[in-house]
């Protein structure tokens, strides 16, 4: 049953809250009051929507990268405009606070490790899977291209890495596209 716009409304300002904590205070020193006063409302509407601190917590770090299909996407220019859609999600319009959230919680808390798997069984080695030469490969080109992009992100927007972080969006592009090009299309040594 779809939520009407006053609870979506409340959802979403819990969930802004919420990231905004965890993202600032970590999972630990968080909690269901501090989110719902920072909402706004009682902590029994966090409670009512998100069941508990772990469920909320769940729901903030909740991150669908849209991913495009590359089916449709010439062999050759499928690492760059993979490169382009991912650089587009952590900075362009669509960024999200939940996908820096996952980074920072990622070593931390069993739940964001947890949710970047399901990221990489859900949305990253189904893509891969479709359009790789040998599907035998796409769970280790796929886990490569996981491994070199959450390193990027992870370097970029949390570590803040200077020559990494100074780099425009199409240098980062032009930077990260070969390397993703070659986890999809390159030669790779025999399974095993």
């Amino acid at each position: 049953m779809p939520f009407s716009d006053r609870s979506q409304a409340t959802r979403e300002a819990i969930l802004a809250a919420a990231r905004a904590q965890f993202r600032a205070r970590g999972y630990e020193a968080t909690t269901i009051r501090s989110v719902a006063a920072e909402a706004g409302i009682h902590p029994s509407m966090v409670m009512r929507y998100y069941t508990n601190k772990d469920g909320l917590f769940e729901a903030a770090i909740d991150v669908d990268l849209a991913l495009p299909d590359l089916d449709r996407v010439p062999v050759r220019r499928r690492g760059e405009v993979l490169a382009r859609h991912l650089v587009e999600r952590w900075e362009g319009p669509r960024a999200e606070e939940a996908l820096t959230l996952l980074l920072r919680s990622l070593a931390t808390n069993p739940a964001a490790a947890e949710r970047a798997r399901a990221i990489f069984t859900g949305q990253i080695l189904p893509l891969v899977g479709r359009v790789v030469a040998d599907p035998a490969e796409a769970p280790v080109r796929a886990a490569m291209i996981s491994s070199q992009v959450l390193g990027v992100a992870l370097g970029r927007y949390v570590v803040g890495l200077p020559p990494l972080a100074a780099l425009d969006r199409e240098a980062l592009v032009a930077v990260l596209a070969p390397v993703l090009q070659h986890h999809l299309t390159g030669r790779y040594p025999p399974p095993g």
